[in-house]
């Protein structure tokens, strides 16, 4: 069996392959063009293969040089994605969170400082995207996700669910007499900051008005966080997750239009790599975090989705 070529050898080779010279591939990797070119001699001589073929203007990948830049690519992709995984992956003492943007910062965050309390030898690093994290990764311990469960390869344990109200800034003003909204009609006579999912249709028949008008939504975000900070600035109203707004009601940064409230359809989850054993830190994690929802859940007199335990086996 040959022996496996040098990598710096197989970083020139790439590099000349795909950049199509050993001058800018020697540019690229920040060496000398003649470093470059013996690093190309050794490796034809490890293959016992002729990679290139040598021309009065450079050099020409043959067919079997073609195919194997081809190959080494994919694999030196594949060495960096790697390299980077293990980088990223949690120390021991280290606990890693995915979630989403909005609920790390309206529900999670302001509830952190007693996990570090009761777990002082744990750093917290969150995760937050959009995009639902892939635990094959091995990058999060553990994640919070919102839909409606069922994921492939992960455990999941349903956390809550959510329900949905209106909410405006204390300054907002309806017309020019400056009062704010009170009545769903009112409501509906107003900016609307919405969101492409935000289920008008079923506040309004829970309400019983018509639905809103397209041209009333002056403002349209993929992400709550925008949709709130539009919110408080005045620049409307908007029928959003009481997860995200109870903080601020009870702090009266926001207020609530009408007693008028509609069930969100997606629950939040605490969601694990399937199979997997909670260690220590996810064990941690998942009791404190039944516990503060619920504490939430009594305080909103949302007395539904309790969740149950989450079993470390």
């Amino acid at each position: 069996m040959k022996p496996i070529p040098p990598l710096t050898a197989l970083r020139c080779f790439e590099a000349v392959a795909r950049l199509g010279g050993v001058t800018q591939a020697a540019r690229e990797l920040h060496v000398t063009h003649s470093a470059v070119s013996q690093q190309i001699k050794v490796l034809e001589d490890v293959m016992g293969v002729a990679l290139f073929v040598r021309e009065a203007r450079g050099l020409r990948l043959t067919e079997e040089g073609r195919l194997y830049a081809l190959d080494i690519r994919a694999a030196l992709r594949d060495i960096t994605h790697a390299t980077r995984r293990a980088q990223a992956r949690p120390h021991e003492s280290e606990l890693v969170i995915s979630t989403l943007p909005s609920f790390a910062q309206h529900w999670l965050v302001p509830r952190l400082a007693s996990f570090r309390e009761a777990h002082p030898y744990y750093r917290v690093r969150l995760l937050t995207s959009l995009q639902v994290e892939d635990f094959r990764q091995g990058v999060a311990d553990i994640g919070i996700r919102m839909g409606q469960g069922h994921w492939p390869d992960v455990a999941q344990q349903k956390l809550f669910d959510d329900e949905m109200v209106v909410v405006a800034a204390p300054h907002f003003s309806l017309g020019p007499d400056g009062r704010l909204p009170v009545t769903a009609e009112d409501v509906l006579a107003c900016p609307l900051i919405s969101s492409p999912d935000t289920p008008w249709a079923d506040w309004c028949k829970a309400a019983q008005v018509a639905e809103p008008a397209a041209q009333s939504v002056v403002l349209s975000a993929n992400d709550s966080n925008i949709v709130i900070s539009a919110v408080r600035l005045g620049q409307g109203v908007a029928l959003e997750r009481r997860s995200l707004v109870a903080h601020a009601l009870a702090q009266r940064e926001l207020v609530q239009i009408t007693g008028i409230r509609v069930p969100y359809r997606y629950p939040y989850w605490l969601v694990w790599q399937q199979r997997e054993i909670l260690n220590a830190r996810q064990a941690h994690f998942a009791q404190w975090i039944e516990a503060q929802v619920d504490v939430y859940l009594r305080g909103n007199g949302a007395a539904q989705g309790y969740p149950a335990s989450v079993r470390s086996a």
